[in-house]
């Protein structure tokens, strides 16, 4: 199969659509698929895992690449003779890059990965969010068949009139983060600097940025033997630090890799902080690292939280529930075992592969509906 992949963010930006493109593309090349990328220009690699990486006319606003229309894109894709076309959470580039593809009569699958509307918002675009999900549905209704990572994302789009929606989420590497890292030396001596005293070591893992909420930590200030440790950065970066000045906080910055796993296994308990998630990839990371979770009951965490089993949800926006639910697991080793016991089982099932996989037949899917509508209209004109 040939699939072209238009997405709105690629290397070396790190963040979830490009995590997530990266795991499909991998998945692709080895199972002996053909692929293509386009995406902003922003210094991407020329290719990828063998595939080539196209770079369309891009600007940047507010730290992030947004690529602009282009000729360019239609050129690439008719050259390309792609399959399908795998937009990865489009907003500018990815509608073009759909309705290029529905001219040259390719078929499409849309991923479903950011709050448009609350982006929209939150930075300043001159959209109302009544304005923002009609782009949206705008967006996605040019697709054959969108993608969405959780049931509250799918409500939000049924919610906007987006049809053609199935349940797709996101994998997880159950090697890399794996409850036997807490053995490792890297994550022993980051535990050491973190908790010298026997400290619990409460861990936020994400960008740090407004909608990320990260400043509702400070619901935890004043509570006995707890270490707070951030890894990430971004825009909130100051005024997260200024309603956490004087809390024993660790600024890890970013990490990936292997030292990210290594952050995860010198963790006691993870807090997800955030009301706006489409997902939640890092609740998937901290459940395969065998740690409880602590988060809202809002959006993907509905999904990937079982209260009372894996870990506590929390009433969005109710600062005193978090601080609680921390509170519970800090003082409960037993529960905390317990609860990172079952995070890992929960997870088990979501291997990179397998979700991948599942990918690969929504393409297959859409590819063959779109063959039996074009010989279905054959038909009926052959009758007119």
């Amino acid at each position: 199969m040939r699939i072209a992949v238009v997405s709105e963010s690629f290397l070396p930006t790190v963040n979830g659509v490009t995590t997530s493109v990266c795991r499909v593309l991998d998945h692709l090349a080895d199972e002996g698929h053909e692929a293509i990328v386009i995406c902003p220009d922003a210094g991407a690699p020329a290719e990828y895992r063998g595939f080539r990486v196209h770079q369309v006319p891009s600007f940047a606003y507010r730290q992030f690449p947004v690529g602009l229309p282009s000729p360019q894109v239609q050129r690439i894709l008719s050259s390309f003779g792609a399959d399908v076309l795998h937009a990865a959470s489009p907003f500018l580039l990815g509608a073009q890059g759909i309705a290029a593809a529905n001219r040259l009569g390719i078929p499409s699958v849309a991923i479903y990965q950011t709050d448009v509307a609350g982006f929209a918002r939150r930075n300043g675009l001159g959209m109302t969010s009544a304005i923002a999900w009609k782009y949206v549905r705008w967006v996605h209704d040019g697709a054959d068949l969108t993608l969405v990572p959780s049931s509250a994302s799918e409500y939000d789009l049924r919610t906007a009139g987006v049809q053609r929606l199935a349940r797709w989420g996101r994998g997880v590497d159950l090697e890399r983060y794996h409850p036997n890292n807490r053995r490792t030396r890297a994550a022993s001596d980051l535990r050491e600097q973190l908790s010298p005293d026997g400290e619990l070591v409460v861990g936020y893992v994400g960008r740090v940025a407004p909608e990320k909420q990260v400043e509702r930590l400070a619901a935890l200030r004043g509570m006995r033997d707890v270490h707070i440790a951030i890894v990430g950065d971004g825009p909130a970066r100051s005024t997260v630090a200024s309603a956490m000045r004087g809390m024993p906080v660790t600024w890890l910055g970013r990490l990936g890799g292997a030292d990210l796993a290594a952050a995860y296994a010198a963790f006691d308990i993870f807090a997800h902080t955030g009301s706006e998630e489409t997902f939640g990839q890092t609740i998937q990371e901290a459940h395969a690292s065998g740690l409880p979770v602590v988060a809202p009951r809002a959006g993907g965490p509905i999904d990937l939280v079982e209260h009372g089993v894996d870990g506590l949800l929390f009433p969005s926006g109710d600062d005193s529930a978090l601080r609680a639910g921390v509170g519970m697991l800090v003082s409960d080793p037993g529960l905390r075992l317990r609860m990172g016991e079952a995070g890992r089982r929960a997870v088990l099932g979501r291997s990179w592969s397998v979700i991948c996989e599942e990918l690969v037949h929504h393409y297959e899917q859409v590819i063959v509906t779109r063959a039996d509508a074009i010989q279905r209209i054959g038909r009926e004109r052959a009758y007119s």
